[in-house]
Parts: structure tokens; C-alpha cells; sequence
């Protein structure tokens, strides 16, 4: 096909309404690069006149001495055909000679152009028109889902891979090159769920191969493969440029799975023993809790448990609150049983000391002193600290875990909450509980090993025989866990609370025991320590051992 010359671009379509995806040529012409849609007569069209459009192409036309930007032609200085140009919408312009000067490298948000950016040919400057900081990867837009996609560090790389490939596979590219690789897939993320296998074809270079690393530690184990290009050849572009068709399919089907090391002669690791990597322990809010666990830890799953009505969500808000207001590590929440507002509401509760969640309180406070609070918990130099999962009403459970892996890797939450494990459960409970919970710990657990990040787990207590139930205070162990044995052997600790909200002294009622049934760090288990609920404020407060009588089967536990 010959190139064809553009006397408008960026055009709004008659059709689809996109707003600036039109190409109009010299005679009339038009194509919709949305759409697909080619109109004879974009004048009629965009009058709304019956008229026949189709896939067609527009009838080629020799360009001028002096051809204009976004025309659509071969890159031959990269020896990149038209077809391809075509298709990642990447658009030249020429000299007077017909010389090849610029590229317009065009990226999308969704199928809307938002941003081109513009290469010289001779010096290799480029500059931005427009931002791309909300648009996907270079020809995110071709692609839906597949078993392959290829990553690669430039624009005519990603056009290159897929000249090389036969035009079989997809490519894109990241946008701000290696330097800012983690930063454009963790930006995508979502995108890379519907491929089954990511190959990750950077510049063979120091910072291409470090890169890469650092890129397939965010997919999860075995989808990543790092291509290896043949000696001397420094990127995809490099080996389309010498016809290296064959080399580089051997080398793009030979790439390796990346698999972080594992096995390690313990005689080469005594600087490494003993230089290692300390993990900073968060404290719990209360000291008591903090004797026995010394902390919370990222890389742990914790359990927090306890009867219907006993106060798991009061911890949890306290929690919460207490992570975002003492440290400054991204927090995500996923809270099923409730409205994200709702969740927002309980943790302005505890800055504002008053149950905000009940209208009436809530309306005692000015726009400004909530807005005050959202200042406190959310702004200051990091604005995206707090994330919570809006879910509409629907948990579907590989949503709900696409979107707890996006949280901690997309989002960088340190820590994350989720309220609570049977929500889970019931997106793929089919008669079995057992067997969904222990799935579900499982993929857990494997999250948290992957990635690091603390996960505090709400789970529930099953009913108990005798005439006495957990809303009568009775002492929980670890075989009253709902459902499963997996929810105690894949927690590195568990917490369980105990009220006796039946109890006719009314602090006695009001009053949560916490009791650790498992601590894999410090192996500290026990009674540890007593938290008041404030019906006004809605706060809990810990109580020292002055503040209450010690029953005979507490003397001893250390508080």
C-alpha cells in the first residue's frame, strides 16, 4: 500500500463520537482509527447523511514534496513496515527529500487518544504532547487477552517484537523506560490478568536486565519468562534491523521462567546471616498485646477472632486507624459486609473520639472539622495512603483477590484488612466449607509470601455445645475457628476476643478480654489484657491490672 496523505488529524467521528480519532485525507476521505470505519465523505458524514461506510481502505495517494505530520508510512529508519506502523497508530512526517524526520507515537486512554509523543529521527530528542501518566502501555488498546504478551522498553521495540514474532503475539511497550518499568506495570496490572504468560524482552543492557527482574517479581510465580537476547544484539529493534527473524524466535521461545533462588550453600552465607534484613515491628495500640506478640510484622498473616457482637469490628477500627495514624506505610481495606463509606466512617470514629456513623453524631460536626480529620488520616506528602475496595454489592471471589494483589502491589499497601474470611467463603461455597476455607487460607498465605505485605484476616467463631456460648464469655481455643484447621495452621498468629455480654454488671458487659491462641514469632500464648468499650465515644480503652479483679485462672499470665 502506498502512503496516503492526511489533511486533518485527530478529527472527531460521526459514528463512534469519539472525539479525536478521525483521519481526513486530501480528497474528502476519512478513517476512523476508533472504529475502523472508513467514510467516503467526512463532510457528509459528519452532516448525518445516509451513506455507506466500510472497512475499506481509502484509496491511496502519492504524498507531496513537503508531506505533513500524521501521515501513516513505513518507519525505514527502523525498518518497520507501514502495516505495523498502521496498527499502533504511529504516524511520520517527512522532509522535502521524503526522508523520514519524526514519529508520532500515539497512546491511548481506553480507545481515546490522549497524548502522542513525538521522536526526532536525527537526534533521537523527544518531547510529549499532552500526558500520558493516565494512559496504558504503548498498544495497550490492540489487545484483550491471550497466552502470550510481550514487554518490551521502547515503541519501535514493541513494533519490532511483533514484525519478528509474525504478527501473531501481542507486544507492548512500557512508557518511561527502564527506569520507570515497576512504575508502568504496576499501573496496568489488571491489564496483564487475561494473558497466561508475560515474556519481558528488554534491552540487554545493565539497567534492561535489572529491570527485568524487578518487573517479573509483580506477576505471580511462573507467569513471567525474562528473554535472553543473543550476544551482540542490544533489543528487538537492533535484530529486525539485520533480519534476525530466526534468532530472535529461538531466543523469545527459549526465555526462562523467572524463578527467585531458593537453594543456597549455608557456608557462603555468614556475612549475609549476619547482615541481614531487620523487619520493623509495628506496636499494637495496647501494651498488654504487645508483651506477648511484640508487634505487628509485615510478611504475617494475623487471625483476629471472636463470637457475634463481641467487638471484632471495634479492634478492627482501632486498628486501622492506629496504622494509618502511626506509620507512614500505605493501607488497604476490604471490608465485605459494608458500604465503603461506612468503612471510611468508622475510622474517622476513632479520630473524632464520637461514633460518626450515626447520622445524628456526624451532624454535630461542620463540613470543616471533617474535612480536617480527612486531612489528618489521608494528606501530608504521600495523598494515596488509604485504599479501600468498593465493591457494589458484588464478591466474586477471583475479583475480590485481583483486586487485594492490586491493592499491595499496584496500590504499595504495606498492610491490608480483610472483614472477613466467610464473606469469602460464601463467593464459593457450594456444600463444602471446609474445602473453600482452605483454598482460601492457602491463597492467603501464598499472597503474603509473595509479596511481603501484613494481612490482619477477621474470621468467626463456630457455635459451641453446653449451655453457654461465646456471647457469655466462655474461653475461646483455637479448635472453636469456623470451618477449618488450615485458618490456625496458616496464621502466624491468632487472636481471639471474649465478652460476656449478658453479664449484669454493665462494665462487666462492656469489657473484651484478648486472649493469643497462636504466636509463631514469640510462641507467647495466653490472656492478654482487657479493653473497655466506651458506649459514648465508641473507643476502646485498655485497662490496667488496677482497673479490674483478676479471676484465679488469669494469676500469672502476663499482661
Amino acid at each position: 500500500m502506498e502512503d496516503k496523505t492526511w489533511d486533518k488529524v485527530h478529527q472527531p467521528c460521526p459514528l463512534c463520537k469519539s472525539s479525536d480519532a478521525v483521519g481526513v485525507n486530501t480528497d474528502g476521505s476519512a478513517k476512523c482509527f476508533s472504529c475502523g470505519e472508513f467514510m467516503p465523505n467526512y463532510t457528509q458524514a459528519s452532516e448525518g447523511k445516509n451513506m455507506q461506510t466500510s472497512n475499506q481502505t481509502a484509496p491511496p495517494q502519492k504524498p507531496p514534496v513537503n508531506a505533513t505530520e500524521g501521515q501513516y508510512g513505513a518507519l525505514t529508519d527502523r525498518h518497520i513496515s507501514q502495516a505495523t506502523a498502521q496498527k499502533y497508530s504511529v504516524t511520520i512526517a517527512r522532509d522535502l527529500k521524503g526522508n523520514v524526520v519524526k514519529h508520532f507515537y500515539h497512546y491511548f486512554n481506553g480507545h481515546e487518544l490522549a497524548a502522542t509523543k513525538v521522536r526526532d529521527v536525527n537526534n533521537k530528542n523527544f518531547y510529549v504532547s499532552g500526558s500520558y501518566n493516565d494512559t496504558g502501555l504503548f498498544g495497550q488498546q490492540l489487545f484483550k487477552s491471550g497466552k502470550y504478551i510481550t514487554i518490551t522498553e521502547g515503541e519501535c521495540d514493541a513494533m519490532s517484537a511483533y514484525e519478528l514474532l509474525g504478527s501473531k503475539w501481542a507486544v507492548v511497550s512500557i512508557k518511561r523506560g527502564a527506569q520507570g518499568a515497576v512504575k508502568d506495570i504496576k499501573e496496568n496490572l489488571e491489564f496483564f490478568d487475561e494473558f497466561e504468560n508475560v515474556v519481558i524482552a528488554f534491552d540487554n543492557d545493565k539497567a534492561g536486565k535489572e529491570a527485568s527482574v524487578k518487573v517479573a517479581r509483580l506477576f505471580k510465580p511462573s507467569k513471567a519468562k525474562i528473554l535472553t537476547l543473543p550476544n551482540g544484539w542490544k533489543d528487538p529493534n537492533d535484530m529486525l534491523r539485520s533480519n534476525k527473524h530466526k534468532e530472535f524466535v529461538e531466543a523469545w521461545w527459549s526465555a526462562k521462567v523467572y524463578t527467585p533462588s531458593g537453594v543456597i550453600n549455608i557456608s557462603e552465607q555468614r556475612e549475609k546471616f549476619h547482615n541481614r534484613e531487620l523487619k520493623d515491628s509495628v506496636p499494637y495500640p495496647w501494651k498488654s498485646l504487645n508483651k506477648k506478640l511484640y508487634g505487628l510484622r509485615q510478611g504475617e498473616l494475623v487471625t483476629l477472632t471472636g463470637g457475634t457482637g463481641l467487638g471484632k469490628s471495634s479492634v478492627t477500627r482501632e486498628l486501622e486507624h492506629y496504622l494509618i495514624k502511626s506509620t507512614t506505610d500505605n493501607v488497604g481495606i476490604i471490608a465485605l459486609e459494608e458500604d465503603w463509606r461506612r468503612t471510611i466512617d468508622g475510622i474517622l470514629s476513632i479520630e473524632a473520639n464520637a461514633r460518626m456513623y450515626i447520622d445524628q453524631v456526624r451532624e454535630q460536626f461542620s463540613r470543616e472539622d471533617i474535612d480536617k480529620m480527612f486531612d489528618m488520616l489521608y494528606d501530608g506528602e504521600n495523598k494515596n495512603r488509604v485504599w479501600v475496595h468498593s465493591h457494589f454489592g458484588t464478591n466474586d471471589l477471583d475479583d475480590i483477590f485481583t483486586k487485594l494483589r492490586f491493592m499491595i502491589i499496584g496500590c504499595d499497601c504495606k498492610w491490608v484488612i480483610i472483614d472477613h474470611l466467610h464473606m469469602l467463603v460464601s463467593a464459593v461455597y457450594q456444600g463444602d466449607e471446609r474445602r473453600a476455607i482452605d483454598s482460601i487460607m492457602t491463597r492467603l498465605r501464598s499472597i503474603v509470601e509473595e509479596t511481603g505485605a501484613g494481612l490482619i484476616l477477621v474470621s468467626h467463631l463456630r457455635r459451641v455445645d453446653g449451655n453457654k456460648g461465646h456471647e457469655n464469655g466462655i474461653e475461646v481455643n483455637l479448635s472453636h475457628l469456623r470451618g477449618s484447621s488450615s485458618i490456625a495452621q496458616l496464621s502466624d498468629c491468632v487472636i481471639a476476643l471474649e465478652r460476656n455480654q449478658q453479664a449484669d454488671d454493665p462494665e462487666e458487659a462492656r469489657t473484651t478480654k484478648m486472649r493469643v491462641l497462636k504466636s509463631r514469632y514469640t510462641g507467647d500464648v495466653g490472656l492478654a489484657g482487657h479493653l473497655l468499650y466506651d458506649s459514648e465515644t465508641g473507643r476502646l480503652s485498655e485497662l490496667s491490672n488496677d482497673d479490674i479483679e483478676i479471676d484465679d485462672d488469669v494469676v500469672g499470665e502476663q499482661f
